[in-house]
Protein backbone atom coordinates (compact mmCIF):
# COMPACT_ATOMS: atom_id res chain seq x y z
CA UNK A 1 0.00 0.00 0.00
CA UNK A 2 1.45 3.58 -1.12
CA UNK A 3 2.27 5.79 2.11
CA UNK A 4 -0.95 7.53 3.21
CA UNK A 5 0.02 11.09 3.91
CA UNK A 6 -3.08 13.28 2.83
CA UNK A 7 -5.13 12.65 6.20
CA UNK A 8 -5.61 15.69 8.47
CA UNK A 9 -7.45 19.08 8.76
CA UNK A 10 -6.98 22.13 7.08
CA UNK A 11 -8.05 25.44 8.10
CA UNK A 12 -9.50 26.96 5.00
CA UNK A 13 -9.49 30.72 4.18
CA UNK A 14 -13.07 30.78 3.03
CA UNK A 15 -13.25 30.45 6.97
CA UNK A 16 -14.12 26.59 6.81
CA UNK A 17 -11.86 23.67 8.46
CA UNK A 18 -11.63 20.77 5.54
CA UNK A 19 -10.61 17.14 5.80
CA UNK A 20 -7.18 16.79 3.38
CA UNK A 21 -4.17 18.33 3.62
CA UNK A 22 -3.73 17.99 -0.17
CA UNK A 23 -7.67 18.33 -1.02
CA UNK A 24 -9.66 16.02 -1.49
CA UNK A 25 -11.84 14.20 -3.98
CA UNK A 26 -14.88 12.14 -4.83
CA UNK A 27 -16.79 10.28 -7.76
CA UNK A 28 -19.97 10.91 -8.67
CA UNK A 29 -21.31 8.08 -10.56
CA UNK A 30 -23.79 8.01 -12.64
CA UNK A 31 -26.22 5.58 -14.49
CA UNK A 32 -29.59 5.65 -16.21
CA UNK A 33 -30.34 9.47 -14.32
CA UNK A 34 -29.09 8.04 -11.19
CA UNK A 35 -26.12 8.63 -8.95
CA UNK A 36 -24.85 6.46 -6.65
CA UNK A 37 -25.14 8.38 -2.80
CA UNK A 38 -23.60 7.36 0.59
CA UNK A 39 -25.49 7.84 3.58
CA UNK A 40 -22.33 8.93 5.93
CA UNK A 41 -22.42 7.27 9.31
CA UNK A 42 -23.43 9.55 11.91
CA UNK A 43 -20.32 9.11 14.01
CA UNK A 44 -17.98 10.79 11.02
CA UNK A 45 -17.75 14.87 10.36
CA UNK A 46 -20.92 15.65 9.01
CA UNK A 47 -22.16 12.23 9.52
CA UNK A 48 -25.93 11.33 9.04
CA UNK A 49 -25.59 13.42 5.38
CA UNK A 50 -25.71 12.00 1.76
CA UNK A 51 -23.01 12.45 -0.62
CA UNK A 52 -20.63 10.99 -2.80
CA UNK A 53 -17.76 8.68 -1.75
CA UNK A 54 -14.66 10.40 -1.69
CA UNK A 55 -11.94 12.02 0.56
CA UNK A 56 -8.66 13.40 1.49
CA UNK A 57 -5.97 13.25 -1.38
CA UNK A 58 -2.80 12.07 -0.85
CA UNK A 59 0.29 13.61 -2.32
CA UNK A 60 1.82 11.31 -4.77
CA UNK A 61 -2.23 10.77 -6.06
CA UNK A 62 -3.97 12.35 -9.04
CA UNK A 63 -7.34 13.52 -8.47
CA UNK A 64 -8.64 10.47 -10.61
CA UNK A 65 -6.41 7.97 -8.44
CA UNK A 66 -7.34 9.97 -5.44
CA UNK A 67 -11.65 9.57 -6.10
CA UNK A 68 -11.44 6.24 -7.48
CA UNK A 69 -8.83 4.83 -4.06
CA UNK A 70 -11.90 6.43 -2.15
CA UNK A 71 -14.36 4.70 -3.84
CA UNK A 72 -12.69 1.34 -3.88
CA UNK A 73 -12.85 1.62 0.21
CA UNK A 74 -15.95 2.71 0.76
CA UNK A 75 -18.10 1.05 -1.71
CA UNK A 76 -15.84 -2.00 -3.24
CA UNK A 77 -16.34 -1.20 -6.76
CA UNK A 78 -14.72 -2.35 -9.18
CA UNK A 79 -12.54 0.32 -11.28
CA UNK A 80 -12.68 -1.58 -14.43
CA UNK A 81 -16.28 -0.98 -14.59
CA UNK A 82 -16.22 2.75 -14.50
CA UNK A 83 -15.35 5.24 -17.50
CA UNK A 84 -14.03 9.06 -16.01
CA UNK A 85 -15.46 11.91 -18.27
CA UNK A 86 -14.69 15.09 -16.45
CA UNK A 87 -13.60 16.36 -13.18
CA UNK A 88 -15.73 19.40 -11.61
CA UNK A 89 -13.20 21.82 -8.85
CA UNK A 90 -14.03 23.62 -5.87
CA UNK A 91 -11.23 25.25 -5.58
CA UNK A 92 -10.97 27.61 -2.52
CA UNK A 93 -7.38 29.07 -3.45
CA UNK A 94 -5.90 26.88 -0.35
CA UNK A 95 -7.94 23.90 -0.27
CA UNK A 96 -10.19 22.10 -3.13
CA UNK A 97 -12.44 19.49 -3.46
CA UNK A 98 -12.82 17.67 -7.02
CA UNK A 99 -15.79 15.74 -8.52
CA UNK A 100 -14.72 13.32 -10.49
CA UNK A 101 -17.88 13.02 -13.33
CA UNK A 102 -18.02 9.12 -14.19
CA UNK A 103 -20.25 6.76 -15.80
CA UNK A 104 -20.71 3.56 -14.16
CA UNK A 105 -21.20 -0.16 -15.97
CA UNK A 106 -24.55 -1.95 -15.47
CA UNK A 107 -22.20 -4.70 -13.74
CA UNK A 108 -20.99 -2.33 -11.26
CA UNK A 109 -22.52 -3.23 -7.68
CA UNK A 110 -21.00 -1.03 -5.36
CA UNK A 111 -21.51 -2.42 -1.39
CA UNK A 112 -20.92 -0.86 2.08
CA UNK A 113 -16.91 -1.61 2.87
CA UNK A 114 -16.77 0.06 5.97
CA UNK A 115 -18.12 2.15 9.07
CA UNK A 116 -17.85 5.13 7.47
CA UNK A 117 -21.50 4.24 5.58
CA UNK A 118 -24.73 3.50 6.75
CA UNK A 119 -26.26 3.11 3.15
CA UNK A 120 -25.39 3.39 -0.46
CA UNK A 121 -28.15 3.91 -2.89
CA UNK A 122 -28.68 4.92 -6.58
CA UNK A 123 -30.68 8.01 -6.67
CA UNK A 124 -32.58 9.79 -9.42
CA UNK A 125 -30.79 13.63 -10.21
CA UNK A 126 -34.56 14.97 -9.50
CA UNK A 127 -34.70 13.14 -6.16
CA UNK A 128 -31.54 14.48 -4.91
CA UNK A 129 -32.20 18.00 -3.36
CA UNK A 130 -34.58 16.97 -1.42
CA UNK A 131 -32.22 14.81 0.59
CA UNK A 132 -30.23 15.48 3.69
CA UNK A 133 -27.15 16.39 1.53
CA UNK A 134 -23.46 16.71 3.26
CA UNK A 135 -22.87 20.70 3.66
CA UNK A 136 -19.79 20.48 0.72
CA UNK A 137 -21.42 18.40 -1.66
CA UNK A 138 -25.29 20.18 -1.56
CA UNK A 139 -22.93 23.39 -2.36
CA UNK A 140 -21.48 21.47 -5.61
CA UNK A 141 -24.37 19.42 -6.21
CA UNK A 142 -26.16 22.48 -8.49
CA UNK A 143 -22.60 23.23 -10.64
CA UNK A 144 -22.63 19.36 -11.34
CA UNK A 145 -26.08 18.69 -12.37
CA UNK A 146 -26.16 21.42 -14.47
CA UNK A 147 -22.88 19.77 -15.82
CA UNK A 148 -24.81 15.92 -15.90
CA UNK A 149 -27.73 17.89 -17.71
CA UNK A 150 -25.71 19.70 -20.58
CA UNK A 151 -23.75 16.93 -20.86
CA UNK A 152 -25.61 13.54 -20.26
Amino acid sequence: MAHRDGDGWVQCQCGGKHWGLHGAAGILLMRDRTILLQHRAPWVHNGDTWGIPGGARDSHETVIEAALREAVEETGIDPDLVSIHRTHHDDHGDWRYDTVIATASPLLIPHEMNDESQELRWVEWKDVDSMHLHPSFAKTWPAVRVILERDF
